[in-house]
Order: structure tokens, then C-alpha cells, then sequence
């Protein structure tokens, strides 16, 4: 088999790969939520961090963090964001929502239990839009960045960071090897840019977030440029 994306052609197979993370996404984010801060927040910190920076970096003050989990970026960004973030598990939304209470973190303005890829807010509603580790593990990447873009301003900005297949090598096979499990816990290790991404985005910017590049920072101008 030829190296290159890793996902199948076939559009049964993704189906039924998306039909099983869309059943298991808020049960395994059920059982997650007490310990994700501990397991998952230490490997994950430099990519948030990587993303808030960016965040912060750009014009614009209403920004959405799709897939807010515990809320572990919120008390990164600076004061003058306004933000809303949005995740399908309510026990995750519980843990932000004490995360937000205790530090007293104003600007943050929701915390809405809400499906990333059919949100309930009107066009155009944000400035910046950003997506942490959560496009690999959403049933349809091409909707989320579909759904993304719509409530983004034309002009906006869509950030996302996550892991990104490698295209040969080692951690080709790693990641080829690990797929059938991971997909069980509704992750996808051999997911690629061209899952997430189709032909017309403007990409502005894909870097690798330090220290080693497991993951990825890739950052997408929201249309035809539209204001700042």
C-alpha cells in the first residue's frame, strides 16, 4: 500500500467508523471527565498553550473554543477576549464550569453543552474560532470546520491544533498499528489535515507545537478577507 493519507476511500467504511464515535463520544468523555485534567492535561499543555497564544495574538474579541473540555485553556486567554465554549459532555462543561467559578475568570461569558458540528448560534458570531484536540475525535471533521467557518465572520479566523498523522516512517506504522483501538475510544490516530480541511481554506499557518511536534497548530483564514 502507497504511503499518503491514511483514511480509507471507501465511504461505507467511514461511516461506520463515524456512526460508532458518534454512539461513544459522550460516554467515553463521561467516564474521562474526573481524571482528564491529570492524564490527559500534561502531554496536551504546550499545544493549548500554542493555541492561546495565537488566540491572543490576533484581532478581535469574540472568540468560541469548540470542544472546551474542563476548560484548562480558559484562565490563557487575555481579559479583553470575550469567550464561549461549547462541549457535548455535560460532566466535562461541570468541571469548567467549577474551573471558571473558582478563578474568577470574567471574561469567560458560556459554557453551553452543545453538538460542535450543528451549533445553535447565527452566522457570522464570533471573530476566531478554535478547535483543541477535538477535530480528530468528532463523528465528521469536515462538518465541525464546515460549522466552524459558518459561525466565524467572514475574514476570521478558525484555529486548530491537534494530532496529525505523519505521512511515513516510524510513526507511520505506529499510528497505522494503533487505529482499531484508539477509534474504539473515539480518537483517531492516522487522522490527516485532509480529513479536516478541504480544497478552498486559506491556510495561513501550519507549525509544529513544541517540544517534540506531536501535535500540530494549523490556522485557517475564514473566507474571502473581511475586516481585520
Amino acid at each position: 500500500m502507497g504511503r499518503g493519507p491514511l483514511l480509507s476511500a471507501d465511504p461505507l467504511r467511514d461511516h461506520k467508523r463515524a456512526v460508532l464515535d458518534a454512539d461513544s463520544v459522550r460516554e467515553a468523555y463521561r467516564r474521562w471527565a474526573g481524571v482528564y485534567d491529570a492524564v490527559f492535561g500534561g502531554v496536551s499543555a504546550p499545544g493549548r498553550r500554542r493555541a492561546v497564544e495565537a488566540v491572543n495574538g490576533l484581532p478581535g474579541t469574540r472568540v468560541l473554543e469548540v470542544g472546551v473540555g474542563t476548560g484548562l485553556a480558559l484562565p490563557k486567554y487575555r481579559r479583553d477576549k470575550r469567550v464561549v465554549g461549547v462541549d457535548l459532555s455535560r460532566e466535562m462543561l461541570e468541571k469548567a464550569r467549577d474551573r471558571v467559578a473558582g478563578e474568577r475568570l470574567s471574561h469567560v461569558e458560556g459554557l453551553l453543552e452543545m453538538d460542535a458540528e450543528s451549533m445553535a448560534f447565527a452566522d457570522a458570531s464570533f471573530d476566531i474560532a478554535v478547535a483543541m484536540f477535538t477535530a480528530s475525535v468528532v463523528p465528521d471533521a469536515k462538518r465541525l470546520f464546515a460549522e466552524m467557518s459558518r459561525v466565524v465572520r467572514p475574514g476570521g479566523h478558525l484555529l486548530f491544533v491537534n494530532h496529525f498523522s505523519a505521512q511515513d516512517g516510524p510513526r507511520w506504522w505506529v499510528e497505522r498499528a494503533m487505529a482499531p483501538l484508539a477509534r474504539v475510544l473515539g480518537w483517531h490516530p492516522d487522522f490527516a489535515t485532509t480529513d479536516l480541511l478541504d480544497g478552498t481554506a486559506i491556510v495561513e499557518a501550519i507549525e509544529p507545537c513544541a517540544p517534540i511536534g506531536l501535535f500540530t497548530l494549523v490556522r485557517v483564514r475564514n473566507g474571502a478577507a473581511g475586516g481585520d
